[in-house]
């Protein structure tokens, strides 16, 4: 299935443009088969990427490893490759709905910590590439995980 880049709907009522966030992609190698780790939201309790906004003197992949240390506690190492973009709207209440687009880099996962600073407040659990997809509400998420394939990340 190939999915399309789904349009960002702005309507006149929105105070604010489209914002930028950075994601983190957190997978390992169990048995020869890639696995996603998910977080869940704090308001809704979807399941999602770990994700977050720019960060002073960091870069893109190093915001999102540090996004991906603060949800879902874990290390490991970032690839500065975005594998793509997706589009969701944060709802921080009825009145003041934010669109962002979220940029995604892959992090291979080498520590997972007990302690960890939303670890109250957000679930974490492993994946399947193919159940991780399937995870997910925003289809451009669904699709990159779908397509990720680490063997073809440069070495």
């Amino acid at each position: 299935m190939n999915t399309k880049q789904q349009p960002i709907q702005l309507n006149a009522s929105q105070k604010h443009g489209v914002r930028t966030q950075f994601g983190a992609l957190c997978y390992r190698v169990n048995n020869d088969k890639v696995q996603v780790l998910l977080v869940t939201s704090r308001g809704a309790g979807r399941w999602i990427i770990p994700k977050g906004w720019p960060m002073d003197q960091q870069t893109p992949a190093s915001a999102a490893a540090q996004e991906a240390f603060e949800e879902a506690g874990v290390e490991g190492k970032i690839e500065n490759i975005c594998l793509g973009i997706f589009s969701y709207v944060k709802s921080r209440n009825v009145e003041d709905e934010l669109p962002c687009v979220v940029a995604v880099f892959p992090m291979k996962v080498k520590r997972l910590l007990r302690k960890f600073p939303e670890a109250k407040e957000r679930n974490r659990r492993w994946f399947s590439v193919k159940k991780a997809a399937s995870m997910v509400s925003e289809p451009e998420l669904a699709q990159i995980i779908r397509a990720f394939e680490p063997a073809l990340l440069p070495r």
